[in-house]
This record gives C-alpha cells, structure tokens and sequence, in this order.
C-alpha cells in the first residue's frame, strides 16, 4: 500500500538558476531604479534652479526697462536708449524681444507683435512685483516672457502700463542639456561603482559556498563524514546540519545493507553447499549401480533430504527479504489508519488449520476495534511471524491466545500473543531480537531454524512506535503452571478514523 504522491512532488521542480546572478538582479536591478529616480530629481530640481535664476534675470531686464517708462504730456514713452537696444538684438546666450503697453492698451514701443498676457496666467507668489512668467511662440521659436504692471503718473494722469519682455528658450536649453549630461554622466560612473563593489562583495560572501561546493565534489563516494558547519554562514548552518543528518541516515542504510548482504551469503552458503553435495551424492550412486533397486531406495532418500532442504533454504530466503523490507519501515509501504483487530483475525484463521494439525488450541481475544497508524502489509507480517513462532514451539495439546485489547491508562491498543511452550530465559529476552540469534532452548527444540522471526517483529514494531515486552505466560491461563512466553506490543492509536 504505497501512499499517494503529493502535488509537488508530481511536478518536476523548477531550476532556481545560479544565486550569484540572483543576488546580483536582486541588488542591482533595485539599485539601477533608485539611481534613476534620483537622477531624475536631481534633474528636475536642477532645472527649477536654473529656471529661477533666468527668471530673475529675465524680471532684472524688465525692471530696468519698466524704469525707462514715463508719462509725458499725458502720454506713456518709453525712453529705451540705444546701447540697449543693441543688446537686446545681439544676446549670444539668446534673443530678447520686449513691449510696452500705455494705460489704454495702446502700443508704446518694442515688438508690437509679441505675444500678448494670457488671462489665465496667476501672478508669481516669488516675487514682491506685479510680475506674470508664461510661455509663448513667436516668430516660431520658443520664448519664455515676462509680464510686469507698472504704475506711470504726472499731474496730468496716472495709470498701470505692461512692460513685457520675452527670451528665447536656447540659452535654458543648453544650461538643461549640460545639467543632463552632467547629471548621468555621474549617476551613471555612481551605477558602475556600485555594480562593481555589490560583484567583489557577493564574490566575497559566496567564498564559503563554493568552498562547501568544492569539498563536496572532491568527496569519494563512500565518504559520509560530516561536513563542519562552522564553515559556512549562519543562515546556511541549518542547511549543512540537515545534510549531515541526511548523511547519517544514508549511512545507516547503507551499513544494513551491507549486513544484510553479509548475513544473507552466511546464511544462504550452508543449506546452498548441502544442497550440492547431495545432488552429487545422488548422481553419484546412481552412476555407481543404476539397477540396483537399493540404490534407488538411497536416492529416494537423498532427494527428499535435498525437498527438505530446499523448503528450509527457501523459508530463510523469505525472511531474509521479509527482515530487508521491514528495516526500511513504513516509508515504502506507505502509512494509513489500519484495523490492527481485523489484521490479528486475518492472521489466526490463516494459521489456524496449522493448529490443527499440530493439535493445538488457539483461540482470538479482541473486545473493539483497534485503529494504528502503519502499514497493513507489514502489520501482518509481523502478526505472522508472532503467531508463527507461538505454534512452532508449543508442544502438542498446549495452547495459544491471540488478544487484542485497549490500555486504558496508557491510551494505547495492546497486541499479546501467548502460548504454553518452553518460554525464553530472562538473560536471552534481549539477544532474542537480534538477527541469527537463537535461544539454545530454541535450538534444541529446532535446529534449523534461520532465527529472524523476533527481529523481524523488532523491526516493523520499532517503525511503527510500538514498544515489545517478553514476559512469562499469564498463571491460571492452563499454560502449564506459568511456563511458557507472552510478546505483549503496545501501538499509538491512530488519530484518524478507520474506514474499511
């Protein structure tokens, strides 16, 4: 019963790609976007400054002109000399373009073309002056003009005339070109300087990384020694620690594995050479009288010897592969809520014409069902080999008890089997669950066992949380006065609830 695999494990995993490139998008890429954005207000700030100083001499070059401007005999002039005028025409840094307006919107002198003040336009809150900066087109070039209200009066009237002068836009173009410039030249050398420190210090942090990744690679292969966590950086330890608990594991595997395949060649050599040397023995004497009805009878002999040996060489084979799947747990099997009453019921009526014949009593116990947490597969197997045992070395008419049973303080579902056969001696109820070990009461009683049973039962119990006491038989029982064995297993109920 394997259990279903999840979601993400169906999925193939996504490569991550490398973590010095990761590292260097994640700080790069973050600081490439601020550098911008502070180039950009950088920008723009400089251009609000380089705007307010034009601005200020644009208003200087207004104000001086709205000085020239007078009321003479009841009419407003403009006394502009012509040095400034020339000035006006011969700007290197731009052309400059200026008006006058009387009191009654009359045009008094400059360039009586020049944009007129939008309505729209709000007075500047810089500056104390009646003053109005806007933007305009004239003569198809760009100019920024500015608006000043100036009050004119003589005895004869008073009034507010408009003093416009306007700038064209080339000298504020260069100065904006040359701050940009300026601006990502130094953003940018910022950007490079940066990218190459962020390079070295990500070069420098990974160090113990790659020198993690180049100890692994030189690794043999049977090396699993643990890796030394105080090599890395703290938030990688965990990483380290988990490895070599992943180490430790493999490690353990792999020693059963290689006890396994130890044990298994020890064991399989001797029942493998004595089924040879009786074939041989068997050919031999039918070479040596072919019609010599006693050398049949010999045979026959033989090749029953050779049945019973191949029945016993094949039952070791399966405890031996029955002892290899329960070292590895439940893990493969897979865990689910399972009936360990209906699982302990299963095994007694398959065991039970086995009783029979031998003549003895086995009866099942069980007051509820019993829900455990494991694998039904390997519950039975080690329900088997229990009840297997308890048979083969109950003497004819004794008796054996399946029970099932709930302990109420502990919380726990109990699984006892007990018999009325020899028992096991106090000093050997610990070596009992060591693989090949066999109690010399057991020995004497059955040479040829393979004496996995127990370690078996160890096993599977110890993957399932089970803990195994071995006690004498409960007295009273017709065990015999006491004599006799009782493997009591204690299981953590399942949290789940049981469905058939």
């Amino acid at each position: 019963m394997n259990a279903p695999a999840s979601p993400a494990a169906a999925k193939p995993a996504k490569s991550l790609g490398s973590l010095r490139s990761q590292l260097l998008s994640w700080l790069l890429i973050p600081l490439l976007l601020l550098v911008a954005l502070d180039a950009f207000s950088v920008y723009r700030n400089a251009l609000d400054v380089a705007d307010l100083a034009y601005d200020r001499a644009l208003l200087a070059s207004t104000r001086a002109l709205a000085e020239r401007v007078s009321v003479v005999d009841g009419k407003v002039v403009a006394d502009v000399p012509y040095v400034a005028l020339d000035s006006f025409e011969t700007d290197t840094l731009g052309r400059i373009y200026y008006k006058v307006t009387g009191t009654r919107g009359e045009f008094v002198s400059g360039y009586e073309d020049l944009p007129a003040l939008p309505p729209d336009v709000p007075r500047s809150e810089i500056y104390p002056a009646l003053v109005r900066f806007y933007h305009a087109s004239y003569h198809n070039q760009p100019v920024r003009i500015a608006a000043l209200y100036q009050p004119v009066y003589d005895d004869s009237m008073r009034g507010i005339a408009l003093i416009q002068v306007g700038e064209t836009m080339d000298a504020r173009s260069d100065l904006t070109r040359k701050i940009l410039f300026s601006t990502l030249w130094r953003q940018g050398l910022l950007v490079c300087v940066a990218a190459l420190l962020v390079w070295f210090a990500v070069r420098f942090v990974l160090r113990p990384l790659m020198q993690l990744k180049a100890t692994v690679e030189a690794r043999a292969s049977t090396d699993l020694a643990d890796f030394d966590a105080d090599q890395v950086h703290k938030e990688v330890r965990p990483l380290v620690v988990a490895m070599n608990g992943y180490m430790g594991r493999l490690q353990t595997l792999i020693s059963g594995q290689r006890r396994f395949i130890a044990d298994a060649s020890h064991q399989l050599r001797t029942p493998l050479t004595v089924l040879k040397t009786q074939a041989e023995l068997a050919m031999r004497e039918l070479d040596r009288h072919p019609n010599d009805p006693r050398a049949w009878q010999d045979m026959r002999e033989i090749v029953a010897s050779i049945a019973g040996t191949t029945d016993a060489t094949v039952h070791l084979a399966n405890r031996l592969l029955t002892l290899a799947r329960a070292e590895h747990g439940v893990a493969e099997s897979g865990v689910a809520p399972v009936s360990l009453t209906d699982i302990t019921r299963q095994v007694g009526l398959e065991h039970a014409l086995t009783a029979v014949k031998k003549q003895i009593d086995l009866s099942f116990d069980a007051g509820q069902d019993l829900v455990v947490d494991g694998s039904a597969l390997l519950l039975h197997e080690l329900v088997s080999n229990l009840l297997d045992n308890a048979i083969h070395y109950t003497p004819a008419g004794g008796k054996v008890i399946l029970r099932v049973r709930y302990d109420a303080a502990a919380r726990r579902a109990l699984l006892e089997v007990e018999d009325s056969g020899m028992g096991i001696a106090a000093e050997d109820r610990e070596r009992v669950f060591s693989a090949f070990y066999r109690a010399p009461s057991a020995q004497q009683q059955n040479p040829s066992g393979a004496g996995l049973g127990l370690s078996i039962v160890r096993d599977i119990a110890g993957s399932h949380g089970a803990q195994i006491l071995l006690a004498d038989a409960d007295a009273g029982e017709g065990n015999g006065g006491g004599m006799g064995l009782k493997v009591t297993l204690s299981f953590p109920l399942s949290s789940s609830p049981h469905t058939a």
